[in-house]
C-alpha cells in the first residue's frame, strides 16, 4: 500500500483532513525597529532569536528598542545581565519603562545567566526574556554547550515568550529560530570641526537575516546607545 493510500485512511480515522502535518502559525511581535520587522516579520513568541555582532555593531540598540517596544505593550520584561553592561538611565530615556523590566546581574558569570533564563522560562509571565552575553568574552561564550542552548528552546516552546540571546558570535545555531547579524556601517557625529570637540550622534547599522529562509538585509539608524 502507497502512502498516499496510507495517508487518505490515516485522515479519514481524524474525521477528514486535518492539517496533521501543518506547523502552527507562529505569532511574531514587532521589534521597534520597522526596517527589521518588515524584513523578519517580527520576532517570533515561544521561539529563540539569536542577535549577534562584534562590539558597537548595534546590538545594545535593537535590544533596548526590543524592550520599550513589549513594556509599551503592557508587558513584563526580564533582562538577565551576564557583565552588568546595562544601563537602566540610557534605556529608560529610549522609552523602556523600568517598573515593568526585571533586572538579573550575574556578575560576569555566563554559567548563572543560563540558569537564570531557565528559571525565568520555566516560570513564565513574561512578554521578553532576553539573555545579554554580548559582552562575555568570546571563549567563554563559545564554551556554552549546544545542550544548553536546547534546553532553552524547548523551555520557551508553546509559551507566548519571545526570548532573545544576544551575543558577539553565533553560539545557539539550530537551537534558534530567527539569527540577526548586526554590523556598523558607519558613524554619525555632532559638534565641531576638530574631532575631538564631535560627539557620536548616532550610527547606520546593517542587518541579515540568515534564518529562516533565504538571508535577507537591512539598515537602521541608531541612537547612541552602543
Amino acid at each position: 500500500m502507497d502512502a498516499a493510500v496510507l495517508r487518505k485512511q490515516f485522515e479519514s480515522l481524524l474525521g477528514g483532513h486535518l492539517g496533521w502535518q501543518a506547523k502552527p502559525v507562529v505569532e511574531a511581535v514587532p521589534s521597534g525597529v520597522p526596517e527589521i520587522d518588515r524584513a523578519t516579520g517580527g520576532l517570533p513568541r515561544g521561539c529563540l532569536t539569536e542577535i549577534f555582532g562584534a562590539p558597537s555593531s548595534g546590538r545594545a540598540s535593537l535590544l533596548v528598542s526590543i524592550l520599550a517596544c513589549a513594556t509599551a505593550r503592557q508587558e513584563f520584561c526580564a533582562l538577565v545581565d551576564a557583565e552588568d553592561s546595562f544601563d537602566p538611565l540610557s534605556a529608560a530615556a529610549a522609552g523602556v519603562n523600568l517598573p515593568r523590566l526585571l533586572w538579573i546581574r550575574c556578575g560576569h558569570n555566563a554559567g548563572h545567566a543560563l540558569r537564570a533564563a531557565d528559571l525565568l522560562l520555566q516560570g513564565g509571565g513574561f512578554g521578553v526574556v532576553a539573555l545579554d552575553l554580548g559582552d562575555t568574552p568570546a571563549p567563554a561564550a563559545r564554551r556554552i554547550s549546544l545542550t544548553s542552548w536546547f534546553r532553552l528552546r524547548r523551555a520557551v516552546e508553546h509559551t507566548p515568550t519571545v526570548l532573545i540571546a544576544v551575543e558577539r558570535q553565533s553560539n545557539a545555531k539550530t537551537c534558534a529560530s530567527l539569527m540577526l547579524e548586526l554590523s556598523r556601517q558607519r558613524a554619525r557625529w555632532s559638534g565641531g570641526a576638530l574631532a575631538s570637540a564631535r560627539l557620536l550622534g548616532g550610527m547606520r547599522v546593517a542587518v541579515a537575516r540568515h534564518k529562516p529562509g533565504l538571508a535577507l538585509t537591512a539598515a537602521f539608524d541608531t541612537g547612541a546607545l552602543e
